[in-house]
């Protein structure tokens, strides 16, 4: 009888054990939600003009850098307590009588600590050049007093680059006294000559500093107009350290207008792919965007269907005015993996073209299903119905940004309508409930490594031109590349990120290989590149390539993020062991009362040997 019961006990066992797995097993599916955090972030100070992003304070999360009524910076620092983002660092130009255009923050300086490059455009100048102001950081801070001047003005927003390969940021652009681009050194602030073009900068320009060749160091990209004033590009690939030979490439034919390009790994090859959009027409009624591959040189269209149940949309087309009160935005996509799934997607501007209305979209990136994009195998899609995204009228910028420091890009929307001059800042919580797997990577200059001031090794201190390429294996065996440049864009809002989020799909297999890359100095033939191998997913990667010219002595810390999924998989494995106890308890009890009603019966049982 009690052999009977422990078999029924033991198949009762696995047949609730099963029950409860069902129970709590963990399933994700994919979910596209967003949801509005503005109030927990900024509380009352949700206005101004999104910037810049960077790590003014050296205490491991990015700040915000806003203008507001043109003509004051404010930097909200991130904070562990509500509101998260809070305006501790105040500088004005008020007393300047000046319009501020751009900010870049960054080591101008090499003492790494982070500066502050503000252009501006003086009110009462005659012409519309550009004026440039550094303010030097002092103690993971800014001091109003302690600034210089530059000596010369811009034609345009600069590019911030590293021009000569000392991981200190240099300016470059076209001045006041010469028609060909001149850089300004950082460190000595030494004016050099940097290119012999003879081709006339576009404005506004959307230059980059980014590696095209695929060598892992840093090309110079620019925008150009040719002598028959028609856009074209000029890259100029970094050999031995010198950018002397120079490629042209020309726009696609029908493009009226030409947005501001923009760079990524569009198909998961490991390969930068260049990304225009643009208008056919004047009025953006028939609005594209183009895809150039690396290999083939050949433009792609990649989204050409902007048509939503009946009503068509189309970019904002840019208006340059003389003397701006507003900031000019031109046609630009921002780039960030949204799902994770290892292929970027963007987030554009569009406007309804039978009416007023004018919102920000989410673009995914998804397999090809047309002929026109065979080649790429990859498309955009507009994601029309988004949560919250929808809700925001008169969007004028949006961009990606990971807020919560988790590795997953949130969005962060500027809009019309909180005074003449001023934006409303919207930030959305990422609530993509896919689980998928990234790896972030931020590389240092590791100008100061073991010896920074107050023994604070900046983090992510704006640094231009590093390139990052892994290779892995996905869920499904498959060898799958990524690759991500570090802030190769800084003009015209490009508001790029001081590190790169790569995303892994929902694979959660180690990265084989990650391969980092840096600017190399002139006459310099070997490239400064360093591999790690075996990186955890879901990890953020500190990358400091000191000393710069010896890559195998370079250092990478490394500083696990949790996925969700090994919380749930905690909370499920601790319900289950919980409910197996339980299981086991109700079982024994049983069977000690059935021994229990034995005992008894036994005693009461008449023995015959006894008689």
């Amino acid at each position: 009888m009690a052999v009977a019961s422990r078999h029924r006990s033991s198949w009762a066992l696995w047949a609730l054990l099963f029950a409860g797995l069902a129970l709590f097993g963990v399933g994700p599916t994919p979910a596209r939600a967003l949801h509005n955090v503005t109030a927990e972030l900024f509380g009352a100070e949700a206005w101004g003009t999104l910037a810049a992003f960077g790590d003014l304070n050296s205490d491991k999360q990015t700040d915000l850098f806003v203008l507001r009524e043109r003509n004051e910076l404010m930097i909200f620092l991130a904070d562990q307590n509500a509101p998260y983002f809070k305006p501790k660092v105040h500088l004005s130009l008020q007393n300047y009588s000046t319009l501020i255009t751009s900010v870049v923050p960054g080591d101008y300086d090499g003492d790494s600590q982070m500066d502050v490059l503000l252009t501006y455009f003086p009110q009462n100048h005659a012409n519309n050049e550009l004026g440039a102001i550094i303010f030097w950081g002092q103690n993971q801070t800014l001091d109003s007093n302690n600034m210089t001047i530059l000596n010369r003005t811009f034609q345009d927003q600069p590019l911030i680059m590293d021009f000569n390969g000392d991981l200190i940021p240099d300016v470059f652009g076209i001045t006041n006294e010469s028609s060909q681009p001149q850089i300004l050194l950082g460190g000595n602030l030494s004016w050099h000559p940097a290119l012999t073009t003879k081709s006339k900068m576009r404005i506004p320009h959307s230059h980059a500093f980014i590696d095209l060749n695929e060598d892992f160091t840093a090309d110079l990209f620019l925008t150009t107009l040719s002598d028959s004033n028609t856009f074209q590009f000029e890259i100029c690939e970094n050999l031995d350290g010198n950018f002397s030979h120079c490629n042209t490439v020309e726009t696609p034919k029908n493009l009226m207008l030409v947005g501001q390009s923009a760079f990524a790994d569009f198909d998961g090859d490991g390969h930068m792919d260049h990304l225009l959009p643009g208008c056919e027409d004047i009025n953006c009624q028939k609005s594209i965007i183009y895809l150039m591959r690396s290999k083939t040189k050949q433009w792609v269209p990649v989204l050409q269907d902007f048509n939503n149940k009946g009503t068509l949309w189309g970019f904002v087309p840019f208006v340059q005015e003389k003397q701006p009160t507003e900031i000019p935005i031109p046609i630009t996509l921002h780039i960030g993996d949204y799902n994770m799934d290892g292929y970027p997607d963007a987030l554009a501007i569009l406007k309804n073209t039978s009416g007023s209305n004018q919102q920000a979209f989410l673009l995914e990136n998804v397999p090809c299903n047309n002929a026109s994009c065979e080649e790429v195998h990859r498309m955009f899609k507009v994601y029309w119905e988004l949560s919250d995204l929808n809700l925001i009228r008169d969007a004028m910028v949006a961009t990606f940004f990971d807020i919560y420091e988790d590795g997953i890009l949130d969005i962060i929307i500027l809009s019309k309508g909180y005074t003449k001059n001023d934006f409303a800042i919207h930030t959305l919580k990422n609530n993509f409930e896919a689980d998928a797997y990234f790896v972030k990577v931020i590389v240092l200059s590791g100008l100061c490594s073991n010896d920074c001031p107050r023994k604070i090794t900046p983090f992510g201190v704006n640094q231009p031109g590093p390139y990052i390429m892994y290779t892995t294996v996905d869920a499904n065996g498959y060898l799958k590349n990524g690759s991500a440049a570090q802030l190769s864009q800084s003009a015209h809002l490009a508001l790029q990120l001081p590190y790169s989020v790569l995303g892994l799909g929902r694979s959660a297999n180690f990265l084989d290989h990650l391969h980092v890359g840096i600017p190399r100095p002139s006459g310099e033939k070997s490239v400064r590149k360093q591999e790690w191998t075996a990186i955890i997913p879901n990890s953020q990667l500190i990358v400091i390539p000191y000393p710069h010219n010896i890559p195998r002595s370079w250092s990478a810390k490394l500083y696990l993020t949790p996925s969700n999924i090994v919380l749930l998989t905690a909370i499920a494995l601790i319900g289950v062991c919980v409910f197996i106890l339980a299981i086991i308890g109700i079982l024994h009890w049983q069977e000690k009362k059935a021994d229990d009603r034995e005992k008894r019966q036994e005693a009461h049982r008449f023995h015959f040997d006894a008689m």
